[in-house]
């Protein structure tokens, strides 16, 4: 009885060894294990980017900018950015209006506090000159702002350009803002902190799109 216990243990290994053969490899044309498809991949059927890309070349119609729907884009600044794009990859419309944002509260708050360093900075040379003036004349006059930039409502590109090496990006701002203005003594002579006013303002910024330098300044301020 044992003796035929021990058989049968050794008939049944033996079929397992078998099958595992046969179940653990491909067929032989193929002959790759299958641990080794698990780690690496066939290119072909690994995921995309999601990340949009602009042709650099089109033929026939224009295609529409593959944007996402946040971003905030006339349609006549739409060559203009294709023309940007073409020219530095790496320029994203998304990472450029946050960046716009961001700008353009910094230079106000420069501004109110009569920063002109941190304008200098963040201004070409003649916006920083007009922003210097202003600056300059509100201290004769024994002024100061006392301002906050409650929020920004919108920032939409209107208007883009190249002309190698300088790219500019037109943008039109709609925030709320909230100032007063006082005179040598303390008196209020306009404005209040507890009403917030909108205010619409058309900026251009400009970079040289050949400089290691990644920053875009303000070249141009107007209101909307």
């Amino acid at each position: 009885m044992i003796v035929e216990i021990v058989i049968l243990a050794m008939i049944a290994a033996f079929l397992g060894l078998r099958l595992y053969a046969v179940l653990g490899r491909r067929p032989e044309q193929n002959d790759e294990p299958l641990r080794r498809r698990v780690e690496q991949p066939d290119p072909a059927s690994a995921p995309r980017s999601l990340q949009p890309r602009l042709p650099e070349k089109t033929t026939g119609a224009p295609r529409a900018l593959p944007l996402p729907q946040d971003h905030q884009l006339d349609s006549r600044a739409e060559a203009g950015i294709r023309a940007i794009v073409g020219a530095d990859r790496r320029f994203d419309v998304g990472q450029f209006l946050a960046g716009a944002r961001g700008a353009y509260g910094m230079v106000l708050e420069a501004f109110w506090r009569g920063d002109k360093e941190e304008l200098s900075q963040l201004c070409d040379s003649d916006v920083y000159a007009g922003f210097a003036a202003a600056i300059d004349a509100r201290a004769e006059a024994g002024e100061a702002i006392t301002a906050k930039l409650i929020r920004i409502e919108e920032a939409r590109i209107v208007d883009a350009s190249y002309a190698a090496p300088r790219a500019r990006i037109t943008v039109s701002f709609v925030a709320d803002v909230a100032s007063v203005t006082r005179d040598a003594s303390g008196a209020v002579v306009a404005g209040s902190l507890d009403d917030a006013i909108e205010t619409r303002d058309i900026w251009t910024f400009s970079r040289d799109l050949t400089s290691r330098d990644p920053d875009w300044v303000v070249d141009e301020t107007d209101e909307g």
